[in-house]
């Protein structure tokens, strides 16, 4: 009887040990699962971050700091590199130079591309698209032989109008794809109620999709400036000494025995700092232009 009682007097602890322990694995699922997530985020955004954090370190460090592995993150700070990039190499032309291409390449890139992508997505030509893609995926590299020629022979090649073209042609396929998801997203009922009111196609375009389509604007604008902003190789090839944009600009820094690493660094700072505001600055368009373009209305 004693054995029984005993037997009986466990079942009921058993029983609330079985039922509590569901409720429990439950609640740690979530916090290891978020445990895990935030893992993963830190490691990203510490291999993200830290190539950009050593630059700007080595922009305050003289060579002799930046080459010393026990100065990495304690050292006495210095601005000479930076005086040295913005006086000595008068890196303020090749600021403009960038602004100029990057700006004129964006804005005719918009003018055309934005057209080419309403009548793709309005009356359906998906081939257009395809071969729009095909022209963002050949490597621009493989444009600069025919361009370099036909650009020399018309006396093009070293200002402003060759850089500016070339970096359309590349940006314009990247506009074209975007403005044309976008488009697409957008209602056609809205052109068939302008079209009732007496509006004509264009008219339609003007008047209704292309307001609606400022967020898709916005974002491919922003992508094409990041793009024109960090191209080498274009300017490296079609630029004169007047003409030379930021990327190009950083090869004074590097010598044939020696690299100037302090003024390097400095000068990729002053490079990239403005980008990564823009960027920053314009994440919500960009992310919202991109949404609004995935679906389909």
């Amino acid at each position: 009887m004693n054995t029984q009682g005993g037997g009986l007097s466990r079942r009921p602890r058993q029983v609330v040990a079985n039922a509590t322990s569901p409720q429990v694995s439950r609640k740690r699922r979530p916090r290891a699962s978020a445990r895990v997530r935030a893992l993963a985020i830190g490691v990203v955004a510490l291999v993200t971050v830290f190539p950009y954090l050593w630059m700007v370190l080595a922009a305050l460090k003289t060579n002799v700091q930046i080459s010393d592995t026990s100065k990495i993150f304690i050292f006495t700070p210095t601005l000479d590199n930076f005086r040295t990039v913005l006086s000595s190499n008068n890196f303020g032309p090749y600021i403009l130079n960038s602004i100029y291409i990057a700006v004129g390449s964006t804005l005719l890139s918009l003018l055309l591309g934005v057209p080419a992508a309403w009548a793709i997505a309005r009356f359906k030509l998906g081939g257009f698209n395809g071969i729009v893609l095909l022209a963002r995926v050949v490597p621009a590299i493989l444009l600069l032989v025919p361009w370099y020629y036909v650009f020399s022979r018309i006396g093009l090649v070293g200002g402003y109008p060759v850089l500016i073209l070339s970096h359309m042609f590349v940006g314009l396929p990247l506009v074209t794809w975007i403005m044309t998801g976008f488009f697409k997203s957008l209602p056609a009922e809205l052109d068939e109620a302008g079209q009732i009111d007496g509006l004509t196609e264009f008219g339609c375009f003007l008047r209704i999709s292309l307001p609606l389509a400022t967020p898709g604007m916005a974002t491919a604008a922003i992508l094409a400036i990041v793009f024109s902003w960090n191209n080498f190789l274009f300017s490296l090839i079609l630029a004169s000494a007047n003409t030379l944009t930021l990327p190009v600009a950083l090869y004074q820094f590097m010598a044939y025995a020696s690299v100037d690493w302090g003024g390097l660094m400095a000068a990729a700072t002053v490079m990239t700092a403005p980008i990564i505001l823009f960027s920053l600055f314009a994440q919500k368009y960009v992310v919202g232009g991109l949404t609004a373009g995935a679906t389909k209305g």
